[in-house]
């Protein structure tokens, strides 16, 4: 996709030096998309693909001026969120949010590909802000106590969110994502891959989502050719690392 010199967009999320997930996944799609990318750290993470070890969180008070000083000089048209890591830090990002101009998509992420917990409560105070949620099923399932996807959906809006996205990889069969915008339902089927190379597919899917929107897509096209990019992407990974390898950032936007 050629670049737009007029797109922009923010992730807010935590950093992985292996390069799969976090603001280097995110920062590596907008690029794919043709979108110019800003990233604010929210936390440091000590990780590969067969491990986290460590986790440093950035105090709240520095992330806020972060945010405030890139949408200060260099306004983005959308913007995502990743990793919060604490309750704390979700409502400072929240604080933020409810000064934005732009659309917000929350990529609510609880745990890493590793079982590391890298996300906290408060998902409430957040969730008003959001232009579209992106839970997979078990964050769906905590943020709803449901895995019913459109019932899930729908509360996830009837907590304040625009949108809801459910991402069905978790499920058995066809990975199936369920989108609810508050209207009505649609359905987004992949035939499921059968490869472990799956790290970061989720902060990958919610930065393509971002970037179609900050390239002015509507909600549904921006979620199906974002569907289209992730499917691609883990289909074609390079099988990289010992463990849960990350996906193909170089796949075609169709």
């Amino acid at each position: 996709m050629n670049a737009d010199k007029r797109a922009i967009a923010l992730t807010i999320a935590g950093s992985d030096p292996s390069g799969g997930a976090g603001v280097q996944a995110d920062l590596k799609t907008f690029h794919q998309f043709g979108v110019y990318g800003e990233a604010v750290i929210t936390l440091v993470t000590v990780q590969n693909t067969a491990r986290v070890s460590r986790v440093e969180m950035m105090g709240e008070e520095l992330v806020l001026a972060q945010i405030d000083a890139v949408v200060e000089d260099i306004p983005p048209m959308a913007a995502k969120t990743g990793a919060l890591g604490t309750p704390g830090m979700v409502r400072t990002v929240a604080r933020a949010a409810a000064g934005f101009r732009f659309p917000l998509v929350v990529d609510p992420v609880m745990v890493s590909k590793h079982g590391a917990p890298l996300g906290g409560g408060a998902w409430e105070e957040l969730l008003p802000y959001a232009a579209l949620v992106t839970p997979n099923l078990p964050e769906a399932e905590a943020l709803t106590g449901t895995t019913d996807m459109r019932a899930a959906a729908e509360r996830l809006v009837a907590m304040g969110a625009k949108a809801a996205l459910i991402k069905g990889g978790h499920r058995e069969g066809d990975a199936l994502d369920v989108l609810f915008d508050g209207r009505e339902f649609t359905e987004f089927p992949a035939p499921r891959i059968a490869t472990r190379h799956t790290h970061g597919t989720g902060c990958t899917y919610s930065a393509a989502i971002t970037a179609g929107l900050a390239r002015g897509l509507g909600l549904r096209e921006a979620v199906a050719r974002a569907k289209r990019y992730i499917d691609a992407a883990i289909r074609t990974n390079p099988g990289l690392g010992s463990g849960c390898g990350p996906v193909n950032h170089f796949a075609e936007v169709e």
